[in-house]
């Protein structure tokens, strides 16, 4: 890792964000946790500072840098402190106060059974891999192969000379190359790292879920609060999708769903819709009879917003029971999901041969029992070549193993690091 033998590892969703120090070794050296990352809402300098406490933080209880350092006086105050290698359950918001988990997250982190660690409206990152430089997707959506270096990643970038060699970032709200080049731009001004990496935080679920090792090939497809995904094929190749939302032909995620069950139960209501048990179930969640009653509440914000998310754990609930409107809704998003797979498997040539499809993300890992049957049926019957896995460990488990990916670390690094979050 050069002079230090120690990186930064971040990974920056909607509503959290995990900071680690990894040495050359898979050591883990101390980790801290805070509050969501969000440049299109704050700014991009104002988002790069939600990081800076936690990176001060994981350095200070390593003893490493200090006031001399930029950041370096910037303290850990108001961080959820360092916890091991799993981290902590709080959230730092972003003056740096500690908040519990939930109250402050509004994309949703409900727990095993909802929407847990979202991955922000994106898509075009660079891929998984040692470093270089990689096109963006073109219109057509074309695979795109990778650039003048040949390697699969992207460009590092040299930042002021700091405490670490190297910082990889993977980041929510990464979604086109001209974002990612300015977070890019505003970290390495930080001078927490000697280079800086930035690429969209699906990329860390996918590094997750490859093998350690050789060409890294595959399919990532997450679904949490949003859904995106992203592939890497022979030669750096990438398939992405924009992933910003309806604009961009995105169907799904948490959010979708929530707001998709809630449509379909006021028409129930109110006559305009078939029948189903979410009129009852929806309000009932809140403590509520109607759902004219949970719409005045969520109207007059009396419910806040961000407590839709925790609705995908009543649909689903239904869905189980038999509900038909349910299932069609969770049927749609299996589809949605292996559709996805399905196409960047394509795009990257992929889809007659054995490749690892990750999936990530609360609606995923909690495999609900609908969601998990078609999707498994859906990848038999259209990509029967597709080797499906879900990845449970915390995403930047995928960061912390592609700074080993730059350091050219020994295998035994990579399984320590994977020990740490296993």
């Amino acid at each position: 890792m050069g002079l230090t033998g120690m990186a930064l590892a971040i990974d920056a969703g909607n509503s959290k964000t995990d900071v680690a120090l990894v040495a050359a070794d898979g050591s883990i050296l101390s980790t801290a946790r805070g509050g969501g990352f969000r440049p299109p809402v704050v700014g991009v300098e104002r988002a790069v500072d939600v990081l800076a406490p936690l990176v001060a933080s994981v350095l200070a209880e390593a003893g490493v840098g200090g006031a001399a350092w930029p950041g370096g006086a910037a303290g850990a105050a108001g961080v959820v402190g360092p916890a091991g290698a799993a981290g902590v359950a709080g959230l730092v918001g972003a003056a740096g106060v500690a908040a519990p988990v939930g109250a402050a997250e509004e994309a949703g982190l409900v727990g095993a059974t909802g929407v847990a660690d979202p991955v922000g409206a994106a898509g075009v990152a660079g891929p998984v891999g040692a470093a270089g430089a990689a096109g963006a997707a073109g219109a057509a959506g074309a695979a795109e192969p990778a650039g003048a270096a040949g390697a699969s990643g992207p460009a590092e970038v040299a930042g002021v000379a700091g405490p670490v060699d190297h910082l990889s970032a993977f980041l929510a709200n990464a979604d086109l190359p001209v974002e990612e080049a300015r977070l890019t731009a505003e970290i390495a001004r930080r001078g927490w790292a000697g280079t800086v990496t930035v690429r969209n935080d699906t990329f860390a679920l996918l590094r997750a879920g490859l093998p350690d090792g050789g060409e890294p090939v595959g399919v990532a497809v997450v679904c949490g609060a949003g859904i995106n995904c992203v592939g890497v094929g022979r030669d750096g190749a990438t398939a992405r999708f924009p992933s910003i939302g309806r604009i961009s032909g995105d169907w799904g995620g948490g959010a979708h769903l929530a707001d998709e069950a809630l449509w379909c139960a006021a028409r129930a209501e109110d006559g305009r819709g078939a029948p189903t048990e979410l009129a009852r179930a929806l309000p009932a969640h809140f403590g509520l009879v109607t759902m004219r009653e949970l719409i005045e509440a969520l109207h007059l914000h009396e419910i806040p917003g961000h407590r839709r998310h925790e609705l995908p754990p009543v649909l689903f609930a239904a869905a189980t029971a038999g509900d038909r409107v349910a299932r069609t809704l969770v049927t749609r998003q299996a589809e949605e999901i292996a559709l996805l797979a399905r196409v960047a498997l394509e795009r990257l040539g992929l889809l007659d041969e054995p490749t690892p499809v990750i999936l990530g993300g609360g609606i995923l890992t909690a495999r609900h029992p609908v969601l998990h049957h078609h999707l498994t049926q859906l990848l038999t019957d259209h990509a029967p070549k597709a080797l499906p896995h879900v990845v449970t460990a915390p995403p930047v488990l995928g960061a912390a193993l592609d700074t080993l990916d730059r350091a050219g670390a020994k295998a035994g690094a990579y399984g320590r690091v994977r020990r740490a979050w296993g």
